[in-house]
């Protein structure tokens, strides 16, 4: 019996691929020559992302240059999905999305998604305050740490030169020195010596921009971290339930500036990371970023995030990723997005529009909970045969090759994202 459930989110769809793997790809096999196939009603997410078509060309000159490069007819099989996926190389356009200090993020379920992520090869982000909650120890000592097992699970499985692992800090995690404590651990050195680790500057995430991380807490464990952060009694006052909070720091251009002149400078073996709330001033904020010389500016849309977060946050607050990411238009940099994510449609679309590659959050602690063995494996090797199938269709063999030429709005709206971003006012509002 699974312990994790995901409201709003196609968790059935999930799980079965956790299970199944490839075969979800396709219809059910034992009907093959008693129905007909045509279009299903849709994936059951309905937001504007989903919503684009993936239109192949009739004429297809890169598949040409393909087919003379092999000397035959290309196949879907020739797509290369390898990616730099913010200085790192990934064998797929994909990375492990933050798990904090949440319950279901923390425990057991996050070392088995590191591991199969590190088998996968591709990198893996430690979300905030997992110091702050769980303290720091280091190998060597009785207890263990939360951040070191999925460390040492990630290690212990990952291919030589593929992947990595990249440390989230937020506003507390900087009060307790996290970067400092892991740039100098010597658990952490073959990660700098292969130049296999990023810090991330933690300013926002999708389940609730503006606001900080927030976990549910038992009363004893809220007087012992009320030390460092705010906790309340405001979920059920009678009982033992406390709501833990973080404070969300303050930003501003010149401020992220120097924030990230300070990683780059303290922590020169480091890669540079930056994640964003989906903010009105998204595109503003990521090309501040990427001129400050981050190596990757991460995009978390209002459809994203695992962790616990006001109602009135998840349904109404954030711009869609789909207006995240025509507001960005053509990237600076490595953009990475996070959004909702758990088959190979809605990946193609976000890299379309000129993501670099995208996260798995709910998708992978999901497909985890359902076999914490390979049910990460299976959900992403289904999502890697219907990359291929969907780039090849579109007579492309790269994930760099895609374009917003490949998108089609059924409101219209051009598909080009820089002259949409400018021309046209943000999806669902009428002009």
């Amino acid at each position: 019996m699974t312990a994790l459930g995901a409201p709003g989110f196609p968790e059935r769809a999930v799980r079965a691929r956790a299970r199944n793997g490839t075969a979800e790809v396709f219809p059910d096999p034992t009907s093959y020559g008693t129905q007909l196939y045509g279009p299903g009603t849709g994936s059951g997410l309905a937001d504007e992302l989903d919503r684009a078509r993936i239109v192949p060309p009739v004429f297809m000159p890169q598949r040409l240059e393909k087919l003379i490069d092999l000397a035959r007819e290309p196949e879907f099989g020739d797509v290369d999905l390898s990616s730099r996926v913010g200085g790192f190389t990934a064998r797929l356009p994909l990375y492990l999305s933050a798990f904090g200090s949440t319950r279901a993020g923390s425990g057991d379920l996050a070392v088995h998604a590191s591991r199969q992520a590190a088998r996968l090869g591709i990198p893996m982000v430690i979300g905030e305050n997992v110091i702050p909650v769980h303290g720091y120890r280091r190998a060597g000592d009785a207890t263990r740490s939360a951040l070191l097992a999925r460390v040492e699970a990630y290690l212990d499985a990952a291919p030589e030169g593929t992947g990595g692992i990249v440390v989230q800090q937020s506003t507390e995690d900087a009060d307790s020195e996290v970067w400092n404590l892991l740039y100098s651990d010597p658990a952490f050195r073959p990660l700098l010596e292969t130049g296999r680790l990023a810090f991330e500057l933690k300013t926002g995430q999708g389940a609730k921009p503006g606001l900080g991380g927030m976990t549910v807490v038992d009363r004893a464990e809220g007087e012992q971290l009320a030390r460092r952060f705010t906790v309340l009694q405001v979920l059920d006052p009678a009982g033992e339930h406390r709501l833990r909070c973080a404070t969300p720091g303050t930003f501003t251009d010149e401020i992220l500036r120097q924030q990230l002149r300070f990683m780059r400078n303290n922590f020169p073996k480091a890669r540079t990371w930056v994640k964003f709330h989906p903010g009105r001033d998204i595109a503003h904020a990521a090309r501040t970023a990427w001129t400050a010389g981050a190596d990757a500016v991460t995009v978390d849309g209002a459809e994203g995030g695992t962790g616990w977060a006001p109602r009135v946050f998840l349904d109404h607050v954030g711009l869609p990723l789909v207006e995240s990411l025509r507001r960005i238009g053509r990237p600076d940099g490595c953009l990475l997005a996070a959004g909702g994510m758990w088959e190979g449609g809605r990946v193609v679309r976000a890299l379309a529009l000129g993501a670099t590659a995208v996260g798995l959050g709910r998708a992978a602690l999901v497909a985890v909970d359902e076999d914490p063995e390979h049910g990460l494996e299976r959900l992403v090797d289904g999502i890697a045969l219907e990359l291929r199938l969907l780039i090849s269709a579109l007579g492309k063999y790269t994930v760099t090759a895609l374009g917003p030429e490949d998108l089609w709005w059924p409101d219209g709206r051009p598909s080009h994202p820089d002259r949409a971003a400018d021309a046209l006012p943000p999806l669902g509002v009428t002009p």
